[in-house]
Parts: C-alpha cells; sequence; structure tokens
C-alpha cells in the first residue's frame, strides 16, 4: 500500500490468483480459468450453422498457440472429426515439434512473418528470426506435400517493420524459397486498439500516439510488396486506415 493506494507489482506476479483471494472489495478479478480441449469444442461448435453459412470455421490464434501443441492438437483433431474447417494463427516462435503434433489437423497455417533482419527483429521482440524462418520452411514443406494453404501476414508497424528495405527483403525471401506454396502475403495496417489495454495495465507503449496508416500509404505498400518479386496476385492490405477528411 503506497500513497497513491494498493499498487501491483507486475514483475513479480505469477497470475496464482492469491490477490484475488486476498481482495477486500473484490475489486479484482481472474480472467481465465482452466478447461478441457473437449469443453472448448463443445462451446466452439455451437456457432456451427455460422462456419457453414460463411465457409470459414475455427482458428486458433494468441498469445502464442504452439507453446500448447498437444492442447491446441486435441482441440482441432476434434474440429476435423466433425468436418469443421481449421486454422492456426503463429509467430512461428516455437520448436519444430511443436509444429509436427498439430500440423495434421490444420487445413491453414497464418504465419506471421515481421522482420527480416535477425537483429532488428530481437530489438523488437527479444528474439532473433532463425527459428522462424526455419520453422516457416517446414510448414512449407509439409503445405506443399499435404496440399494445405498457407498465408503470410506482415504488420506494418511504422518505424519498425514499415521499411523499404524490410518488405524487399521479405518479398525476396518469400519470391526465392515458397514460391507457389503461399496463397496470400497479407501486409496488415498498424492498429492501437491495444492502447486501453496498456493504460489498464499502467504501462506506457511505444506506439500510443502513432497515427493509424492513411488509405495511400497502406495503397504504397501494397505496391512496395507486389514488386519484390512475388506473384502480384498473392499480396492484399488489410485493416483499418485514418479517416480523412473532405
Amino acid at each position: 500500500m503506497g500513497s497513491e493506494g494498493i499498487v501491483i507489482d507486475r514483475d513479480c506476479c505469477q497470475a496464482c490468483g492469491t490477490c484475488v483471494e486476498a481482495c477486500p472489495s473484490t475489486a479484482m478479478d481472474m480472467l481465465g480459468r482452466w478447461i478441457s480441449p473437449e469443453e472448448i469444442f463443445r462451446e466452439l461448435i455451437k456457432d456451427r450453422s455460422f462456419f457453414e453459412t460463411s465457409g470459414g470455421g475455427i482458428t486458433i490464434s494468441g498469445g502464442e498457440p504452439l507453446l500448447q501443441p498437444e492442447f491446441v492438437g486435441k482441440v482441432l483433431a476434434l474440429a476435423k472429426d466433425q468436418g469443421v474447417h481449421t486454422a492456426i494463427d503463429t509467430c512461428g516462435f516455437c520448436s519444430a515439434k511443436s509444429f509436427e503434433k498439430i500440423m495434421p489437423y490444420v487445413d491453414l497455417i497464418l504465419f506471421d512473418l515481421k522482420e527480416m533482419d535477425s537483429q532488428k527483429h530481437k530489438e523488437f521482440t527479444g528474439q532473433g528470426n532463425q527459428r522462424i524462418l526455419e520453422n516457416l520452411l517446414l510448414v512449407r514443406d509439409i503445405s506443399f506435400e499435404h496440399g494445405k494453404k498457407l498465408w503470410v501476414r506482415t504488420p506494418l508497424i511504422p518505424d519498425a517493420t514499415a521499411k523499404k528495405d524490410n518488405i524487399e527483403r521479405m518479398g525476396n525471401f518469400i519470391a526465392k524459397n515458397l514460391n507457389g506454396c503461399v496463397d496470400r502475403w497479407e501486409l496488415c495496417a498498424f492498429n492501437n486498439l491495444c492502447r486501453d489495454k496498456y493504460r489498464r495495465l499502467n504501462m506506457k507503449w511505444k506506439y500510443n500516439d502513432i497515427p493509424l496508416l492513411t488509405h495511400d500509404e497502406l495503397k504504397q505498400w501494397e505496391g512496395c510488396a507486389k514488386e519484390t518479386g512475388v506473384d502480384p496476385a498473392i499480396v492484399i492490405a488489410t485493416g483499418a486506415t485514418q479517416v480523412q477528411s473532405q
């Protein structure tokens, strides 16, 4: 307890929930609970009519879902048993064995590729990109052999990933190593929807005051990607842009 009231030291937090139990005003709440793959799937399959109408299915994302490959694999296997289309959204930073465990049950892999320079990747994320690129090639081989679809997704973060040399190197890598295996290279416009999360966690966010891209800027990045040697037909730019005044 400090002069400003109760202060939580997030560096010491282990997400054990003890503080929730001890909170006298019940102001704190534990978000999340232990659940089995079967329980999750029973909830997911309730929306089956929407899957069938839209042509969609179940996508498991995160966080990083492949940090729990056994659990995720069981959920995906249950979905495949029911004929539901499955997808996984991953940053690629996990063991090769994690991919091998879930790939038999996945129809579509959404694979994030953020930064081609390994040192910059480490500065931005805390890890280099060697394992990520190796896993991307592993997914390529499995996808090609078993007819699965692969999408590469790149966030366009101002002054970070949204740089011409990064997009050019990425396009060259895709053209050289993934030609014919990538169905879509999606450039995802920077968004600031997480600002409120940082505020509630009393954390500073480096990009808090960075504006959204304009529509023209997003189209320029799309044009840049199409000129890198990849099949232009696979490149698409998505996401919200600034509302321009008339």
